[in-house]
């Protein structure tokens, strides 16, 4: 969103969180943090307890870096048989402003089968780079779609 800051805030939220894939609930938790960064709407990281203990695969070759959060590990969710590779990333050593969601796990909406977020169903940010949570609330233009790499 136009109005959320940067460099990114996070802040904890109560929100509810549920995540589901492949047709089971593999992720809940009664609040989670959230990153607020301009022009993207929220992504959640939740603390690994949240997943079933048998979803999350570390091991993926990928990596990425965020010049505020620091560099960043992928993870492959797995549930009822199915992967999605690269679909959840966390911060193993994040920047001292965003330590608290050091090991925390967010995942990419649009590679899950529903995300919700306060009981309510989230659009994946467009895109497949950001892994932002639109909701109801939130008001775009948001990053990800053709022509904003350069916002």
């Amino acid at each position: 969103m136009a109005d959320y800051p940067r460099p990114p805030r996070l802040e904890w939220t109560d929100k509810k969180i549920e995540i589901t894939f492949a047709g089971e609930l593999i992720a809940q938790a009664a609040s989670a943090w959230r990153v607020m960064e301009t022009f993207h709407p929220p992504s959640y990281y939740l603390d690994p307890t949240a997943f079933r203990p048998d979803v999350l695969r570390p091991g993926s070759p990928r990596g990425s870096f965020c010049e505020w959060k620091g560099r960043a590990r992928y993870w492959t969710i797995a549930a009822s048989g199915r992967l999605a590779p690269d679909a959840g990333w966390s911060y193993p050593d994040p920047t001292p402003g965003f330590a608290d969601i050091a090991n925390c796990v967010a995942v990419y909406a649009g590679q899950m089968g529903r995300c919700t977020a306060a009981d309510e169903v989230v659009t994946p940010q467009p895109g497949g780079f950001y892994g932002g949570w639109i909701t109801a609330e939130l008001v775009g233009p948001f990053k990800g779609g053709p022509g904003t790499d350069y916002w």
